[in-house]
């Protein structure tokens, strides 16, 4: 069912509180990678308050969808979320990466309530998201595994590995989903290590592959339902910008990771309520 504009616009309202909330954290952890997860924020927020099925009192629910954040790098954007359903206190984040904290820059699956899999060695998300999708298989669970990779972290031969089992398997309870915000760590990805035909290395490995912009609500709702019908594996590759919402980070592979201080801080949350508001009127003007 397509989302209504209501439900669109509660959306946008959600992901806008996240992305303050990632800048605050990168503000307090003295540093972090404020440019992907800008970039892969709102399919989460579309998955965590639209789609997933979880139980906030109860994290290790044996029926709950799971979700993989392969790009684990992304974990300050991954925290916005958790703390906001309240699987972490939200006081938690001003202590995000400092000595003794719970919350590591790549999250512990063992010490952060919500988190599936601990991620970040890059190239393992998929394998594990996979297995976590056999598994439901194999116990006759009804539960969705959701599994988010970087564009640079398909560089590595595990995520083929994978994608190659995924489709050998049939495994259509996964979905692959890449943010293809086109930078990695090194400059774009494309003068790093080129991954174009993109879109059709997907294919030819199995999968039923769309191109979708990332930063669509409505367009990835459409991409996502339709992923549920079929029974081959779908890989969604999100069309997005590394930084989005932050003028002076946007589309610079150099805000892959960084350390803001309160005048750039301030200078993001400005720039992030612009943006906000050219959203909303994107959407009320639809």
């Amino acid at each position: 069912m397509a989302l209504s504009a209501q439900e669109i616009l509660q959306l946008e309202t959600k992901a806008n509180e996240l992305r303050h909330t990632i800048v605050d954290t990168v503000l307090w952890a003295g540093s972090g990678h404020l440019g992907g997860s800008l970039s892969m924020i709102d399919v989460a927020t579309l998955l965590y308050y639209h789609y997933m099925k979880i139980d906030r009192d109860n994290p290790h629910w044996e029926d709950r969808d799971r979700f993989i954040l392969s790009k684990g790098h992304a974990g300050i954007g991954f925290v916005s979320i958790l703390s906001d359903l309240g699987f972490i206190k939200k006081e938690d984040l001003k202590q995000f990466n400092l000595t003794g904290s719970h919350l590591g820059i790549h999250l512990d699956a063992t010490k952060v309530p919500g988190v599936d899999a601990s991620t970040g060695s890059l190239g393992h998300g998929l394998s594990i998201a996979l297995g976590m999708a056999l598994a439901a298989r194999q116990l006759g669970k009804d539960y969705r595994t959701f599994c988010i990779l970087g564009d640079g972290e398909c560089n590595e031969g595990s995520v083929w590995e994978a994608a190659m089992a995924i489709s050998h398997y049939k495994a259509s309870n996964l979905l692959t989903m890449v943010d293809r915000n086109h930078a990695m760590i090194d400059g774009p990805t494309e003068e790093v290590m080129a991954l174009e035909p993109f879109a059709d290395k997907w294919k030819a490995f199995g999968f039923h592959t769309e191109v979708v912009n990332g930063h669509d609500f409505a367009a990835m709702a459409e991409a996502i339902e339709a992923s549920f019908e079929r029974e081959q594996p779908t890989c969604l590759i999100l069309d997005t910008i590394k930084g989005a919402g932050v003028d002076f980070a946007a589309g610079d592979y150099r805000w892959h990771y960084g350390a803001i201080n309160e005048e750039l801080a301030q200078e993001a949350h400005r720039s992030l309520d612009a943006y906000h508001q050219k959203r909303l009127g994107a959407v009320k003007g639809a």
